[in-house]
C-alpha cells in the first residue's frame, strides 16, 4: 500500500513541477507574477497530505499492536540479558540454561567463530513462539537479523514479541545493544527442526536442564 502511495505522490509532484516550469518560465512571463498567497490552495495542500497521513497511519496502528502479540502462542521462551550472556527458560517444559559464546581455542571445525555457543536455542518450526525478554543487570538487545526480530532487554521489565519460523535451519544473532566490554561476546544461536525432532530434544534437555 504504502508503495502505491508513494508512487502516487511522487508523480503529482514531478507533474506539478514540469507545469510549473512550462508554465511560469521568464520567456513566457517577462514580469513576474506577485501573488503571495492563495486561501483555496493553501488549504488544499494542508487536506490532502492529512488525508495521506491518516490513511498511512490507522493500517499501521493495527500492524504495531499486532507486531508486539502473539497470535494463539503454542509455546513461550523467556530471554534474559546478562552481562554477558544470554540465559534461556521454556516454562511450560519447566527448562532453563545458560548460553555462553564457545571460545576460539575450544571450536571444532566448521563452527562458526563469534556465532557458536555451548547451548543452543532449539524451536520447532511452523509454531507460534511467544518471547519474552528482560535483563538482569544492563540494557541489552536480542536480535535476530533473520528472523526480523529485535528486542531490547530491559531491567525490571518484561517485554514481548513472536516468531513463527517456517524453515529448519541453524539462525545466528548477537546482542545489538552496547553493554558492556564483553558486548561483543553475546551470539544468538536458534536451531529450528521438525516438531517431532523437538520433542525428542525436550525429552532429552528435560533431563539435562530440568530445574
Amino acid at each position: 500500500m504504502l508503495l502505491v502511495i508513494i508512487t502516487c505522490v511522487a508523480l503529482a509532484v514531478l507533474f506539478l513541477l514540469i507545469y510549473i516550469v512550462l508554465k511560469f518560465r521568464a520567456k513566457k512571463n517577462p514580469v513576474p507574477s506577485k501573488t503571495t498567497h492563495d486561501p483555496i490552495l493553501e488549504v488544499v495542500w494542508t487536506l490532502i497530505p492529512a488525508i495521506i497521513l491518516l490513511g498511512i497511519a490507522f493500517p499501521s496502528f493495527k500492524l504495531l499492536y499486532f507486531m508486539d502479540r502473539t497470535y494463539e502462542p503454542e509455546m513461550t521462551l523467556k530471554v534474559t540479558g546478562h552481562q554477558w550472556y544470554w540465559s534461556y527458560e521454556y516454562p511450560e517444559a519447566k527448562i532453563s540454561f545458560d548460553s555462553y559464546m564457545i571460545q576460539d581455542i575450544d571450536l571444532k571445525p566448521g563452527q562458526q567463530r563469534l556465532l557458536e555457543v555451548d547451548h543452543e536455542v532449539v524451536v520447532p518450526i511452523e509454531t507460534n513462539i511467544r518471547i519474552l525478554v528482560t535483563s538482569a543487570d544492563v540494557l541489552h538487545s536480542w536480535a535476530m537479523p533473520a528472523l526480523g526480530i529485535k528486542q531490547d532487554t530491559i531491567p525490571g521489565r518484561l517485554r514481548e514479541t513472536w516468531m513463527r519460523i517456517l524453515k529448519k535451519g541453524t539462525y545466528y544473532g548477537q546482542c545489538s545493544e552496547l553493554c558492556g566490554i564483553n558486548h561483543a561476546f553475546m551470539p544468538i544461536k536458534i536451531r529450528a527442526v521438525s516438531k517431532q525432532e523437538y520433542e525428542q530434544w525436550l525429552h532429552d534437555a528435560k533431563q539435562k536442564f530440568a530445574d
